[in-house]
């Protein structure tokens, strides 16, 4: 687990994965001199963070191999960092071997089967 750390005053845990997909993202809008909304959950609680090129930023791995970069994530979170509402941490597309990309979904939650409701006889 690695964290993002913004101004030396906030420490984000991120996979490593995915931090390594947000330091491309976030860097290239920080060269492109860009200010932008970042929205992360640190303790269960949303944050709401405001970056630009004057703000400090620090990408702390917890491995030191990086991991491969997948493009189609990398242009959703591009895109999603562009969007009114900033960024914020977009599951991964899995690529498809037609280099293709299909979004990965939540489970759906289990439902559970509820006994048939009884409708009264009519006389």
């Amino acid at each position: 687990m690695g964290t993002l750390v913004y101004d030396s005053r906030l420490s984000i845990p991120v996979d490593d994965r995915t931090l390594a997909h947000l330091q491309v993202v976030i860097l290239g809008k920080l060269r492109r001199r860009e200010h932008f909304a970042f929205t992360a959950t640190v303790d269960g609680r949303e944050v709401g963070l405001w970056l630009g090129p004057s703000v400090a930023l620090e990408f702390r791995y917890a491995d030191r191999r990086r991991p491969a970069m997948n493009r189609a994530w990398l242009e959703l979170l591009a895109d999603v960092a562009a969007s009114r509402d900033g960024l914020v941490i977009a599951p991964e597309p899995v690529e498809v071997p037609d280099g293709r990309s299909i979004p990965r979904r939540p489970a759906a939650p289990t439902r559970v089967p509820t006994a048939p409701t009884r409708q009264p006889r009519r006389a």
